[in-house]
């Protein structure tokens, strides 16, 4: 599929078949994360991947977040900000970004391979640390359910919403 395509047939998936995903799936799912570019090629990120359904359902239990999660696997997208790069500047962490240019590639070899993901960044982090045993320091950044879509699957209409390209982008001025 050509890249054009592939982004544009990518949807947020929030309903998923019960089929567990297959390891090879997964393992180039994650190959994509690991050749992110990331700033200075610190690569902060660290990523939790469950497949346990009772893990998955504490989440739901502790209401980490107002979603629930039918995925048969979830991404947890963690950073540890002591390997992220800082800004002299502003001391702004290229931590957040990093991980959403990992998660973005993961999500875009998910759908050449079948699957559906969402983007879950609407979680209390404190809760999924507490609940996955996530070390101390890590932070939690989102979460990537991911499975084959259901037959009766709905794309959300906003999906085809977009600004006009003029009021997103200016050439040499604002």
């Amino acid at each position: 599929m050509k890249f054009d395509e592939l982004i544009k047939e990518r949807y947020s998936c929030r309903k998923f078949k019960d089929t567990p995903v297959e390891k090879e799936k997964i393992d180039k799912i994650l190959e994509a994360a690991l050749v992110a570019p990331t700033a200075c090629n610190l690569q902060p990120q660290r990523i939790l991947v469950l497949t346990d359904k009772e893990k998955i359902k504490a989440l739901d239990e502790e209401k980490c977040t107002r979603y629930t999660f039918d995925a048969p696997l979830l991404f947890v997208m963690c950073v540890d900000r002591s390997k992220a790069w800082i800004r002299k500047y502003d001391k702004i962490s290229s931590a957040e970004i990093d991980s959403s240019i990992a998660m973005t590639q993961m999500m875009l070899q998910a759908q050449e391979l079948g699957l559906g993901t969402t983007w879950v960044m609407a979680l209390n982090p404190d809760i999924a640390k507490k609940v996955l045993k996530i070390p101390e320091n890590l932070d939690v950044i989102s979460f990537m359910p991911t499975g084959y879509p259901a037959d009766d699957a709905q794309i959300n209409p906003l999906h085809f919403k977009h600004i006009d390209l003029d009021e997103m982008v200016k050439f040499n001025d604002f």
